[in-house]
């Protein structure tokens, strides 16, 4: 295993750097401390030829502009909140809103906004990178002084692992993600409809108007949403749903079926034919979203001077469901004081033939 930085730029009078975890069977990822962004993941496929499979940009100064949060760590609150606000022990909190009337992924700031403290960390099997954030009560509106630590790992299984943890002195909601676009034929190459998805889950969360959940469950069975098994993304993207037609596409949360699991299981796996680039998603969390970049539509230039097009990267973000703090049927978001927080998620890379 190897670590190696490089200095980024500054934001403000803070230092950014780009850490670079490798492993001896050809897998790389590049994490910045601003933001948490995953930068760059680059693997082999089926003939040994390496690409980078995660979109972003080259330079730091692209990711200080507006972009769809390409590569970026989300939080406080990742997904919507309807209305922008929730209420929590009788008190009503307002948020800022920045997707219509709701609030998107905390704001037009959050943690992908921020500069990081960083340090380099290593355990028998990886190396990483741990980053630390002291969010204030009420920054972006949400109480609570919280205490972030968000671990990202490369293990020589070629593996990215990412351990979220926090605390908090009042209490506040939270959800995590990371909203990394993947294309496994590489960042660039087209878009990522020939690849096959599937996801372990029966049940989407049903959304209205703005993707906001109306409490109840949709079984997937004989409707689009249905990947139970590896199905083509492009099969059903277009099909008559009112529920496409709200996220132009597919930008949904679908609910992992645990059997009664509480630990660490599969919600997702991804395989491009072309290449053999496999991607397995483990998690701790109860769902996830799975986003087919509806909204690219060629203005972001990427890391290989190509423009990022609809559809031409996909996310896997696993989370708590959208709009739980307004939902009580939903797992509860919630942390208390004299609480620690704690989720993982786990990418597990290979290659295979058809």
């Amino acid at each position: 295993m190897k670590q190696e930085q490089r200095h980024w730029g500054t934001v403000g009078e803070k230092q950014v750097f780009l850490f670079t975890l490798s492993n001896e069977n050809g897998y790389a990822a590049d994490i910045s401390n601003y933001g948490g962004i995953v930068a760059g993941f680059r693997m082999p496929d089926l003939c040994g030829k390496v690409k980078d499979i995660v979109l972003g940009f080259s330079s730091l100064d692209e990711y200080l502009k507006d972009h769809p949060n390409i590569g970026t760590l989300i939080g406080r609150y990742g997904n919507r909140i309807a209305n922008a606000c929730f209420s929590l022990d009788g008190i009503t909190y307002r948020l800022l809103a920045n997707d219509g009337k709701n609030t998107l992924h905390s704001g037009n700031r959050g943690f992908g906004r921020q500069v990081w403290k960083a340090e380099s960390v290593n355990r028998p099997d990886a190396a990483g990178i741990r980053l630390s954030y002291l969010s204030p009560d009420g920054e972006d509106g949400f109480p609570g002084n919280l205490r972030t630590e968000v671990t990202y790992w490369l293990t020589g299984h070629n593996e990215l692992e990412i351990e979220y943890r926090a605390s908090t002195d009042k209490p506040t909601v939270i959800a995590f993600t990371n909203h990394a676009y993947w294309n496994l034929s590489g960042e660039g190459s087209g878009d990522i409809l020939s690849h096959e998805l599937e996801l372990n889950a029966k049940y989407i969360t049903i959304v209205r108007e703005g993707l906001i959940p109306t409490g109840e469950f949709l079984a997937v069975k004989n409707t689009p949403f249905d990947f139970t098994v590896p199905t083509p993304i492009g099969l059903h993207i277009n099909d008559e749903s009112h529920l496409l037609t709200f996220g132009f596409g597919y930008d949904h949360n679908w609910v992992i079926d645990r059997s009664g699991e509480t630990g660490l299981v599969q919600a997702a796996s991804l395989y491009e034919p072309d290449s053999g680039r496999y991607m397995e998603v483990f998690t701790t969390e109860p769902g996830i979203q799975f986003y087919a970049g509806n909204h690219l539509d060629g203005t972001l230039v990427g890391k290989s001077n190509l423009p990022y097009t609809k559809r031409s990267g996909l996310c896997l973000e696993t989370q708590h469901f959208p709009d739980s703090p307004n939902h009580a049927n939903f797992p509860s978001t919630v942390l208390r004081q004299n609480e620690d927080f704690y989720s993982r998620t786990l990418y597990r890379f290979s290659v295979r033939s058809n």
